[in-house]
């Protein structure tokens, strides 16, 4: 589980398709000596296994199936990535619960500056896009970002100049895609709605 607050932005410094998925190093500012193999850490908001490690990179593998629900099957070598290590227990929930399950990729639409802030628009995928509420959680490429509006399939969310400066949402483009995880309360709520 985790909180949505990134930890640190790695570069991928390889990518190679394996026998089995697709294996990604990640060159990291963390101590590595710290994590252990089978840690789980978000990666873009994908929870992805450390399965080796150097003293300053860990590789992970993705699955077809991660590969065709998110945005790791464009990533290059270069590419940045918001990461996060898995919460412990007694940890400041400083977002919001966050599985690292990403639930479909959305698409920057428009980014616009607003005094020390910058206001940025995405298209969900539908029907996803029916779980994202105003006032509400979301998570974009694995940070927790509060939903601003809500119009159809498109939302806005607010980033402050030091969630700009912290994650790579300060590098996003129109046009680029991102990682989406709804809130877990909204999916808990859909499915019980369902059930009636």
């Amino acid at each position: 589980m985790f909180t949505g607050i990134i930890t640190d932005i790695g570069r991928v410094r390889d990518v190679r398709d394996t026998a089995r998925d697709r294996r990604f190093e990640i060159q990291t500012g963390y101590d590595v000596s710290g994590i252990e193999l089978g840690a789980s850490i978000s990666h873009a908001g994908c929870c992805l296994t450390v399965v080796e490690k150097g003293w300053d990179w860990f590789a992970v593998e993705a699955s077809a199936e991660t590969l065709s629900a998110t945005t790791l099957r464009s990533w290059t070598v270069g590419h940045t990535v918001n990461l996060e290590r898995a919460v412990r227990l007694g940890d400041e929930l400083g977002g919001h619960i966050v599985s690292g399950h990403v639930d479909g990729v959305g698409e920057v639409l428009s980014i616009i500056p607003e005094g020390g802030s910058h206001r940025i628009r995405f298209r969900a995928p539908k029907p996803l896009h029916r779980f994202i509420a105003p006032k509400g959680s979301v998570a974009v490429d694995g940070v927790s970002l509060t939903v601003n509006e809500v119009e159809d399939d498109v939302f806005g969310v607010n980033i402050i100049a030091h969630t700009w400066d912290a994650t790579t949402l300060g590098r996003l483009a129109e046009g680029d895609r991102v990682n989406l995880e709804i809130d877990v309360i909204a999916r808990y709520v859909a499915r019980w709605r369902e059930t009636l």
